[in-house]
């Protein structure tokens, strides 16, 4: 295990809550704790700001719940849901939350999970582009919610985004969920290396394609993973070739 320390941000609504978390917290020399909120205006402003290895995050909450908390952050941290309410717990974990926690919280159960947030954070390290440090880092997880599904999904894993009107269509696994971000503020934030601009409607993970075709008029098509062809504009071939080597 690395000697930095964990860093975690928590965002609870009881003060009770969070004191007997902090006091939990505690007994882990690996974990500091960097900040603490009540509510989750707060508790997006402390992520933000300290970009904290793992959250510690109640669900059920006055005003914003912790779902709509991670829809409004650009890159999640590791998180661990704290709830009393068993049909939360449940849910969390189906929507690929890192881990959680029933209240009343449990030593052993800490324990757990921060020794999986540890290994994680581990591997990522040892992913870590160095020379990328301007562009949100691959390993990051987004927070990505349609209807009542919602999903946490490392941007490596995403293989297309697409625009549709204001947002844009996030391709992963089986799902083609939307974001409120357009393609123009993603390709900003994400390194172009690995995703890359292919006409004005499309962004792809050159990692996940699996075939390209000569198409007309000097364009390029490819196949990405699961199927979809995407057609690389004129303008854009040439660099989509050195970039590939082709």
């Amino acid at each position: 295990m690395s000697k930095e320390k964990i860093t975690a941000v928590i965002v609870e609504d009881s003060r009770l809550a969070r004191v007997e978390l902090r006091n939990l917290l505690e007994k882990f020399e690996e974990i500091e704790v960097v900040g603490e909120a009540d509510n989750a205006d707060e508790g997006k402003q402390l992520v933000t700001e300290h970009d904290p290895d793992v959250l510690f995050l109640d669900i059920h909450m006055p005003g914003k719940d912790g779902f709509e908390l991670l829809e409004e952050l650009e890159i999640v941290p590791h998180v661990i849901f704290t709830t009393a309410y068993d049909e939360y717990a449940i849910k969390s974990f189906e929507y690929n939350a890192f881990d959680y926690l029933l209240k009343p919280l449990k030593e052993d159960r800490m324990a757990k999970a921060i020794a999986k947030v540890s290994a994680a954070i581990e591997e990522e390290q040892g992913l870590k582009d160095p020379d990328n440090s301007n562009y949100l880092d691959p390993e990051k997880r987004v927070f990505v919610k349609d209807g009542e599904r919602c999903w946490l999904v490392k941007l490596s894993e995403i293989r297309m985004f697409e625009v549709y009107g204001n947002y844009s269509r996030v391709y992963f696994d089986n799902h083609k969920p939307l974001i409120l971000r357009s393609l123009n503020q993603l390709e900003e934030r994400l390194d172009p290396s690995t995703f890359f601009r292919a006409n004005r409607q499309q962004m792809i993970n050159l990692n996940a394609v699996e075939k390209v075709d000569t198409w007309f008029n000097g364009r390029l098509k490819v196949t990405v993973v699961g199927g979809a062809e995407v057609e690389i504009s004129r303008r854009q071939a040439v660099r989509f070739k050195e970039m590939l080597s082709l």
